[in-house]
């Protein structure tokens, strides 16, 4: 994914969940998404074909798990226009195809591309990606992401992908189907890839208000900089430590931002040894890439989650260490507790103003504007002398 395709979108594409049904289907689904960039695009797709992070406990879906073998009929970018109705503005649609091929079928594990197309995007319009696919076998085939959906998404039953009036498509249901990676053709100076948990891809912020930190974030920095969300709800840092499909999409920045830990904490129940081993172990994958260049490092502390008891010990020990002594390979720590928390000695306790409800300690939207004002300014003041996150964008 490096080279000239930097991501369009700061909407998360990780898979945290996989369909598993009796019989094959054929199905259509469309997403809108807020481009960071309009006008006359050259887009291409690519996609993995396994799925990231694990749900729950993974009894369904588990980090690392490759999706069955599966058909795209058909896929068409077009200019979805600001209605997010399920219809498209007319006239727009592009097919998109594979090896000049308009389907493909899809290995188990496999990863691909799309070949480049053509689009013009009016300023202030989203981008709609529409795909149809064939599952012909039971049992599990396509992995999707299922923590809330943050975007307006659409399905249909049957081959409708060249459908711009949105014929028979409906809402869908906490189901998002969409490629692993939108690009567009930009020179960049940075790639920054944000890997997390349901808190990094902005999980009970509002649907298509982009209100989450990463999105704020992308919006504070020039286009020089790629953001790539792939946060995945229930993810934990044993998914990514794995060195699996997941850590191989963070791999590809040049800046890795790595805020994960509290599923690790929580449903994974890890010890605070445990948790750092795999944070520690993550860096230092990161660290060995094959082009022998190294990814920048971000770790982020661990965000308060109201842990209580056993787990809230857990989560001082490892904020602690990654404050004073972080794993080695850690270029800079970002400290998002330090913002959400309450006053000590509640510091374990997100400010009840940050939290989506009164019961729910996920991050809202004002969160995730504090969150990005402070992350912006602590980036920006990083001294280029000291600190190789910042590079000289003068070369």
């Amino acid at each position: 994914m490096r080279g000239r395709y930097a991501s369009l979108t700061v909407v998360s594409t990780a898979t945290n969940f996989i369909m598993e049904q009796e019989d094959g289907s054929t199905r259509t689904y469309r997403t809108y998404m807020k481009p960071r960039e309009s006008g006359q695009l050259e887009l291409r797709f690519w996609h993995s074909n396994s799925v990231d992070s694990t749900w729950d406990v993974g009894s369904v879906a588990k980090g690392s798990m490759p999706g069955g073998a599966w058909r795209i009929e058909a896929a068409y970018a077009a200019d979805g226009g600001t209605g997010r109705d399920g219809q498209l503005v007319p006239g727009t649609s592009v097919q998109i195809t594979f090896d000049g091929k308009p389907g493909k079928e899809v290995a188990p594990g496999e990863t691909f591309w799309s070949d480049p197309v053509q689009l013009e995007l009016p300023d202030g319009h989203d981008l709609a990606f529409t795909w149809t696919i064939t599952t012909r076998s039971p049992g599990k085939t396509v992995p999707y992401n299922t923590e809330g959906l943050l975007v307006s998404a659409y399905e249909a039953e049957g081959n409708l992908a060249d459908d711009e009036r949105g014929t028979g498509f409906m809402p869908a249901e906490n189901r998002l189907v969409m490629p692993a990676f939108i690009g567009y053709a930009q020179p960049v100076k940075q790639r920054m890839i944000f890997l997390g948990d349901s808190i990094t891809q902005g999980v009970r912020t509002a649907k298509d208000g982009y209100e989450y930190w990463v999105s704020r974030i992308a919006e504070g920095l020039s286009p020089e900089y790629s953001v790539w969300n792939i946060g995945s709800g229930w993810a934990r840092a044993y998914d990514a430590s794995a060195d699996g499909p997941w850590l191989a999409k963070a791999a590809e920045g040049d800046i890795v931002a790595i805020a994960l830990g509290v599923n690790d904490i929580d449903i994974g129940a890890r010890s605070s040894g445990e948790l750092l081993d795999d944070l520690s172990a993550i860096v230092r994958r990161l660290k060995q890439r094959e082009d022998g260049t190294k990814a920048r490092i971000i770790l982020f502390t661990v965000a308060p989650f109201n842990f209580t008891e056993d787990r809230e010990e857990v989560w001082r020990t490892v904020n602690e260490v990654i404050r004073t002594r972080p794993p080695e390979g850690v270029d800079a720590v970002f400290d998002i507790a330090e913002i959400l928390s309450c006053p000590a000695p509640e510091e374990h306790r997100i400010e009840p103003k940050y939290m989506s409800s009164s019961d729910d300690p996920h991050p809202n939207g004002l969160a995730g504007a504090v969150v990005a004002e402070a992350f912006l300014k602590w980036f920006e003041a990083q001294p280029k002398d000291q600190n190789a996150l910042m590079q000289d964008l003068s070369k």
